[in-house]
């Protein structure tokens, strides 16, 4: 698959690194959908790449471009060897996640917390820039627990932008570091999108992109007409895939009438040749179709579709007539 991605616009619109979801197999679904939209891995740590399998972490499809590698850590000189590690594997751009609220990353010194020490990111970010001449972003919150004076993430933004960052990628939440599940910290506290659009104002010359609560074309349009220069989306893209689609319309098509979307069987039909070589690789076809089932969200039958592909028994066939099947059902052929 030939990507259409535009330097121009790297980062309009991009879904989120999201733990247990955006695996390889998501993204290359996603990339079918819409071919500008900016993907990111789930979060990697720099421990995992130094210690493990960086061939295990790191391979994708090059369909998947334009591609992110999203790690987690804290020590500059093992970042910067994770970033060499991501370079070498084609990635597009290295982001490090300042914005995980859970326990578990806390133990390692990373994610939210980190914006307590903007110093510390500062050598991240430059030990980084210095390893690879990819970009190098910052996925970070507004603030964390009780601090919500604007001054804390614009002199985070400030001290981190001087290390050579240009791109901050704003979850416009809080994250409360004890008290809140992960789950809850994505809802609990309040979106405060001005924070975004006012570090746009005394950052022009930064790529501010906006996540947070983006669920609806009005919300984002909007968002998107105040100045900033993209947004980030998360649970939407997982549970209601054909937005993508939609986005690619949307946000990416310039002409007066843009070209009809693609149909959602178009799609399955356009995913089952990277199946069937991942299946003779002995990839359980649950690991695939787990990704899918959102795609006909809202649309007649679509549950049916939902339970074809989430049956274990079905599953256990290893085979992509499983999916022609879905599609028999959606068009009422069975």
């Amino acid at each position: 698959m030939i990507s259409t991605f535009s330097s121009a616009t790297p980062y309009r619109f991009c879904v989120a690194p999201m733990l247990d979801w955006t695996d390889r197999h998501c993204r290359y679904f996603h990339r079918l959908l819409s071919p500008q939209a900016r993907l990111y891995t789930e979060m990697v740590t720099a421990a995992a790449l130094y210690y493990g399998d960086a061939a295990k972490h790191l391979d994708f499809d090059a369909a998947e471009h334009p591609l992110a590698l999203q790690l987690g850590g804290s020590d500059p000189a093992m970042l910067a060897h994770a970033a060499r590690l991501g370079a070498r594997w084609d990635y597009d751009e290295i982001n490090l996640n300042c914005g995980c609220p859970s326990a578990r990353v806390q133990s390692g010194s990373f994610g939210a917390c980190l914006m307590k020490e903007p110093t510390l990111v500062a050598d991240c970010v430059r030990a980084m820039r210095d390893a690879v001449t990819i970009p190098v972003t910052v996925k970070h919150r507004i603030g964390v627990d009780a601090i919500e004076d604007y001054g804390f993430v614009r002199d985070f933004v400030g001290a981190v932008h001087e290390a050579g960052c240009d791109v901050f990628i704003l979850h416009a939440r809080n994250a409360i570091l004890s008290g809140l599940s992960p789950k809850e910290n994505r809802e609990i506290p309040p979106l405060r999108y001005e924070a975004a659009q006012q570090l746009k104002r005394d950052f022009p010359q930064c790529t501010i992109v906006l996540n947070g609560g983006l669920t609806d074309w009005t919300t984002i349009e909007a968002q998107l007409a105040t100045g900033i220069d993209g947004v980030m989306v998360g649970r939407w893209a997982y549970h209601q895939p054909y937005c993508l689609a939609e986005a690619e319309a949307r946000l990416f098509n310039s002409a007066a009438l843009p070209p009809p979307l693609p149909t959602r069987r178009a799609i399955i039909e356009a995913m089952i040749p990277y199946i069937e070589t991942q299946l003779r690789q002995s990839v359980p076809l649950r690991a695939m179709t787990r990704h899918l089932l959102g795609l006909y969200h809202g649309q007649p039958r679509a549950r049916w579709f939902r339970q074809r592909l989430s049956d274990s028994q079905q599953l256990e066939r290893q085979s992509v007539e499983v999916l022609r099947e879905a599609l028999a059902l959606m068009e009422g052929d069975v």
